[in-house]
C-alpha cells in the first residue's frame, strides 16, 4: 500500500483562527487537487504554538474542528490539524485525523508537555495513543517534544503503526536535533516519521521549517526548505514489511532485562 502525502510547512496567524483558517483553505484545495490523501500541519496552527496560553481552547466540536471538517468534506481529503482542547481542570495540546467523510478518526494529546517553556503549567498531558488508517496504511500521531521519548514511539510500532506524524513547533535554534530525533526514532522502529514544522517569527521564539520524513531506514525521504512550503512524498508499506523482515530488531529486545534494569537503585 502507498499514500501520497502533503505537509503544509507554515507560519500561523498569530492568535486568529479564522485568519488562519481562511489562511489554510487554498493550500487544502491545492494538495487535493494533486492527488494527495493527506495534508498535515504543524502543531496548534490555527493559533500558533503558545504554552502559556490557552486562548481560543475549544470543545471538540468548536470552529477550528467544524471547519477543518468541512475542508475535508469539500475537498475530498484528510486532514491532520491541532487545536488547543477543552478539558478539566486544564486543556489539552491535541492534534487529530479528519476523514474525508468529516469525521474525527483519530485523536491524540501531547503525552510529554515541554516543561523548559512551563507548557505543563497551562495544560494537562494526555495518557494514550490512537491510530488510524490512510490508504491502507496504519498511523499515529506524537507531537514535538514527544520525539525526545522512544518508548511512545515503541507503543506505536508494537501497535502495528507504520508511519507515526509529528506535527511540531520546533525552534531554529535546536533545528538540527530536529532531524537527529526523527530519524534516530524511525530507525529504532523501523517506521515512517513525518515531521511537520511551522516557520517564521512568534512571540514565542524564531522557527525556521525544515519539515522532514524519514524511512524505515533512518534515510531522509524529503526535507523541506525555511519558508513556507507545501512538500510532497509518497510512502510506501512494503518498505516497513521489508526493512522490519531483513533486519528483525523487534524480536531481539529483551524487555525484562530492561525492566530488571530500570528498578534497581545501586548504580
Amino acid at each position: 500500500m502507498s499514500l501520497r502525502l502533503c505537509i503544509a510547512q507554515i507560519s500561523s496567524v498569530w492568535e486568529d483562527p479564522v485568519g488562519s483558517l481562511e489562511k489554510v483553505r487554498p493550500l487544502i484545495a491545492e494538495a487535493a487537487c494533486q492527488e494527495a490523501s493527506v495534508i498535515c500541519f504543524p502543531e496548534q496552527f490555527a493559533t500558533g504554538w503558545d504554552p502559556m496560553s490557552i486562548r481560543h481552547v475549544q470543545p471538540p466540536d468548536g470552529q477550528i474542528t467544524t471547519t477543518l471538517r468541512r475542508y475535508a468534506c469539500d475537498f475530498g481529503i484528510s486532514i491532520l490539524g491541532s487545536f488547543r482542547e477543552e478539558d478539566v481542570p486544564c486543556p489539552k495540546n491535541t492534534s487529530m485525523l479528519i476523514g474525508t467523510d468529516g469525521k474525527v478518526h483519530a485523536k491524540y494529546s501531547k503525552c510529554h508537555l515541554f516543561s523548559p517553556a512551563g507548557e505543563q503549567l497551562c495544560y494537562r498531558p494526555g495518557d494514550r495513543i490512537d491510530l488510524f488508517t490512510l490508504a491502507g496504511m496504519r498511523c499515529g500521531i506524537a507531537i514535538c517534544y514527544d520525539l525526545r521519548f522512544p518508548p511512545l514511539f515503541r507503543a506505536y510500532a508494537r501497535a502495528g503503526a507504520e508511519v507515526v506524524f509529528v506535527p511540531a513547533a520546533w525552534p531554529a535554534s535546536r533545528i538540527a536535533q530536529w532531524e537527529l530525533l526523527i530519524r534516530s526514532r524511525a530507525l529504532e522502529h523501523q517506521m515512517y516519521i513525518v515531521g511537520i514544522n511551522t516557520t517564521g517569527m512568534t512571540p514565542v521564539d524564531s522557527y525556521n521549517g525544515h519539515s522532514i520524513i524519514s524511512g524505515p531506514d533512518g534515510e531522509v525521504i524529503t526535507r523541506a526548505g525555511e519558508e513556507e512550503e507545501l512538500l510532497y512524498a509518497v510512502i510506501d508499506s512494503a518498505r516497513v514489511e521489508e526493512s522490519r523482515g531483513s533486519f528483525p530488531v523487534e524480536k531481539d529486545r529483551r524487555t525484562d532485562l530492561y525492566h530488571r534494569l530500570l528498578k534497581k537503585t545501586d548504580f
